[in-house]
């Protein structure tokens, strides 16, 4: 998404409770899973053979990757506020095998005063097409503060 895109996304004052933030659809790519921009360590994953050695069923995603989408749609909602003291939290439930589709989820659970603005608390999750959750956590921006 371009700039133009991500403005009317944008979470501002007015966002209601129970907000459902625009989800990012990523398939979890071997080529990507194996780049040293994500560790390229383990061999669990990238390598389909070794991984089917040590019990797996395919190479599994690593867990910053779904971390990454979930801030993708976090700065597509809160832009510049999500690199302003803006917590996220998560933790990983279950493995992302190569090929997946993941989807990120966000809803706004709470809006609590602070300032001229306010501090959201959106609780966020990615899971794959069978809707089995992945990742799970919240994250924490403040607005117009």
């Amino acid at each position: 998404m371009d700039e133009a895109d991500t403005r009317s996304l944008r979470v501002t004052r007015d966002t209601p409770l129970g907000f459902e933030l625009q989800p990012v659809k990523k398939k979890a790519a071997i080529q990507l899973m194996g780049s040293r921009l994500w560790g390229r360590f383990n061999p669990n994953h990238w390598d389909p053979v070794y991984a089917a050695e040590t019990g797996l069923k395919a190479p599994i995603q690593t867990g910053e990757m779904s971390s990454a989408y979930i801030a993708e749609m976090c700065v597509n909602h809160f832009g510049a506020a999500m690199f302003a003291g803006a917590r996220v939290v998560c933790k990983y439930i279950a493995s992302t095998y190569a090929n997946e589709i993941i989807t990120t989820h966000g809803i706004v659970r709470e809006k609590i005063a602070k300032g001229d603005g306010y501090r959201f608390i959106v609780d966020v999750w990615a899971d794959n097409d069978a809707g089995e959750k992945k990742t799970v956590g919240f994250v924490e921006v403040d607005v117009d503060v």
